[in-house]
């Protein structure tokens, strides 16, 4: 055979070895257990006030041929504006609070590793 032949066996091969899960594994599995809820709250917090943002400035828009929509839309575009303003500092509070939470068992994860 073939070295590329070899190196496709040997590929196909690697797909249906069972792999064991290793202790760098075990680390990159709680960094990213720490860093989700605060990425989740921040994509869907963030995502809810560009659309009240949004709302806002189309009632805005529309302030000229409806009498209730200009002031409407101004409150709404400053709720909005507020909420995606606080997001990133409401983030990394949540972020600080999950770290804090896992701490313990990714320090200890990475002495290991480490050696020390």
């Amino acid at each position: 055979m073939s070295e590329n032949q070899l190196k496709m066996v040997e590929k196909i091969r690697d797909e249906y070895v069972e792999k064991k899960a290793t202790k760098l594994d075990e680390l990159k599995q709680l960094h990213k257990k720490a860093e989700r809820p605060a990425e989740v709250f921040a994509y869907v917090f963030g995502s809810i006030g560009s659309l009240v943002m949004g709302a806002g400035m189309s009632l805005i828009m529309k302030g000229a041929a409806l009498s209730f929509a200009m002031p409407v839309g101004l409150a709404l575009g400053i709720v909005g504006l507020a909420m995606v303003s606080v997001n990133y500092f409401i983030y990394k509070k949540i972020l600080a609070k999950s770290k804090k939470k896992y701490s313990a068992q990714i320090l200890e994860l990475t002495n290991e590793l480490l050696n020390k």
